[in-house]
């Protein structure tokens, strides 16, 4: 009704042709955006949870952290998952390794 019968009909004679070739071309688009989607997104986010998980590794007693929750404080106690931090005089929290956001240099508190 809407397409011409002698439109329909020619069709897939066209399509059988380049077959292969034209496979190709239609799947190149979508190959090139899988490859910028993983240089531009995927591949930072990998390189950036491997460093965290460095960082989370060497940390040592006495290191000065930021966690998650913005505090800032000194690392007195350390386990294997969980760590002590020294907010202040007397006050001590504990909490996972992976909410340490940062290591600060020695003598960034005072």
């Amino acid at each position: 009704m809407f397409i011409s019968s002698a439109f329909a009909q020619t069709a897939p004679a066209a399509a059988a042709g380049g077959d292969m070739q034209s496979t190709l071309m239609n799947m190149l688009p979508i190959l090139v955006m899988f490859g910028v989607l993983y240089l531009v997104m995927i591949r930072p986010q990998m390189k950036k949870q491997k460093e965290h998980k460095t960082m989370i590794e060497s940390i040592v007693k006495g290191d000065e952290v930021v966690t998650a929750g913005g505090f800032l404080g000194r690392v007195s106690k350390l386990g294997e998952a969980f760590i002590s931090v020294e907010l202040a005089t007397g006050v001590e929290v504990q909490m996972q390794r992976s909410a340490v956001v940062q290591v600060l240099p020695k003598g960034t508190m005072k």
